[in-house]
This record gives structure tokens, C-alpha cells and sequence, in this order.
């Protein structure tokens, strides 16, 4: 019986570690779960603002979108491609290029594309604060509309950087985010076959890729892509036009779906 008295205080020194770790995942479990109306459990795991990045959809249509912020010179060959094959896209300009090259941004319009904001100065967008973000996006817009009569409701990031911050300050001000979920590495200048290679890989509906109207062999390489996505079938869209209307909703990995109603009245009977 001594022998078992001197044990307990030991055994009680060897659980009071494990015990503590439990009593704190506990109280973690409780912070970050809450109680449905039903009595069920339910997680409320902060979730991540997100642009679009693809969209979910069932008929074959894609869309294809350059980024415009330094140089112009190509820019008339690539409408004329476009055009070739009956194609229509979405560029996104940066202010100081709209600035720079007033009649492009004319003619993009009146050859049937349409233009999103692509900020006025080009900076890393998650470092500035809300209000530099408002300035980015309205002087930009601002500028589009004096040149065109149309405002903007598409905005990219520059380098494809944001945070929660730039998603909802952008959404806010009544614009679409949207990023791409095909790279096409175009600014890479890896060349012709390259460049073809990247953007006509494994396309699927609903996929937005990206391309740039100054990279080295984009004007060489746009025939054949285009080619490829019309012999496969894909109409080619522009963004405005491939996202879906109604209640939305983005998944983890950007993709944009439709809202099924019978799910929604499902949660509200849980």
C-alpha cells in the first residue's frame, strides 16, 4: 500500500500535461464552432475571399484576355487576328497605358471588345491601404469612360496579388475580381511552340486564360491557339459573358457555381 501512495503523486504528474493539452483543444473547438438552430454542431472556420479563376459550366465556352500595361505595338496585329477568326475578348488595362495609348483604347472598343481595369499605377494591390485601392480603381475607370462611354465592372490585380482586402474593396466599388486558371507564360518569351503549348493544354469549359499584348510571340502564336480551341469545339467568349448571373458562389479553388436552390432550402431546414 506505501508503494501505491508513492506511485499516485507521479501518475498524476505524468497526466496533468495530457489533461491541460485537452482542456485547451477544447476551448479552441469551442471558439471556433457554434450551435445551429437545430442543436447540431457548426464550424465557423474564417474562409478566405476569392476572385474568379474559372468558371463552372456546361456548355464549351471559354475565355481568352489580355493584360495591357507597358507597350502598345502589337496591339493592333492582335485585333486583327481576332477578328480573323471571329473572336471576341476582354482586355485589362492599366491607367497609365490608357493614358498613354487613347486611340487603342477606342479601337478595342469599337471592334465589339470589352475592357476591365487593370489599376492606374500597376502596384502590388494587398500592400496599399482601402482607399488607395479606390483611387487605383476610379481613376482608371474614370479614364475609360471619358475615351469610350463605357465604364468597366471587371477588375484584375496587377501580378495577380490581393488579398481579402482587394477582393471585397473591389467588389464594393462594383466590380467583378477575376484572375485566370490558365497561364499561358506568355511574358516567359519562351517561344512560339511554347507559348501554344501552354495555353491549348488540358482546356476545359469555363476556363479563363491569360495573355499578355506585349510579349514577344503572342501575335505569331494567336493563330494556331485560337485554331486549336475552335476545332475543339470551345466558343470564345468574353469574361463579362462567361460569368454566371444569379446567386453565386466561389469554391476553394476559385471556381465560380451557381447556387443550386434545393440546397439552399436544404440548409435552411437543417
Amino acid at each position: 500500500m506505501a508503494l501505491l501512495h508513492g506511485l499516485r503523486p507521479r501518475l498524476a504528474e505524468v497526466k496533468a500535461p495530457r489533461v491541460v493539452s485537452l482542456l485547451c483543444l477544447l476551448t479552441l473547438c469551442v471558439c471556433y464552432c457554434g450551435m445551429q438552430p437545430g442543436g447540431d454542431m457548426m464550424v465557423l472556420a474564417r474562409t478566405r475571399e476569392l476572385p474568379v479563376y474559372s468558371v463552372e459550366r456546361k456548355d464549351k465556352v471559354l475565355s481568352i484576355s489580355f493584360d495591357a500595361a507597358w507597350g502598345g505595338d502589337q496591339t493592333t496585329a492582335i485585333l486583327d487576328i481576332l477578328d480573323e477568326y471571329g473572336v471576341k475578348t476582354t482586355f485589362f488595362l492599366v491607367g497609365i497605358w490608357v493614358e498613354r495609348y487613347p486611340e487603342l483604347v477606342k479601337e478595342i472598343v469599337r471592334r465589339g471588345h470589352e475592357i476591365g481595369n487593370h489599376s492606374t499605377t500597376h502596384p502590388e494591390m494587398s500592400k496599399i491601404s482601402e482607399s488607395k485601392i479606390r483611387d487605383e480603381l476610379k481613376v482608371t475607370s474614370d479614364r475609360v469612360e471619358q475615351l469610350t462611354g463605357i465604364r468597366p465592372t471587371l477588375f484584375r490585380p496587377p501580378y495577380g496579388d490581393y488579398n481579402d482586402k482587394v477582393v471585397t474593396v473591389s467588389r464594393a466599388e462594383g466590380y467583378e475580381c477575376v484572375q485566370w486558371n490558365v497561364d499561358s507564360l506568355d511574358w516567359k518569351n519562351r517561344g512560339v511552340d511554347d507559348l501554344i503549348r501552354q495555353a491549348t493544354k488540358n482546356n476545359k469549359p469555363g476556363d479563363i486564360v491569360l495573355f499578355h499584348n506585349d510579349s514577344k510571340y503572342i501575335v505569331q502564336a494567336l493563330p494556331t491557339i485560337l485554331k486549336t480551341y475552335q476545332n475543339g469545339g470551345f466558343e470564345i467568349i468574353p469574361i463579362s459573358q462567361i460569368l454566371l448571373s444569379g446567386e453565386t458562389e466561389i469554391d476553394h479553388t476559385g471556381r465560380q457555381h451557381q447556387v443550386q436552390k434545393q440546397a439552399r432550402a436544404d440548409l435552411w431546414t437543417q
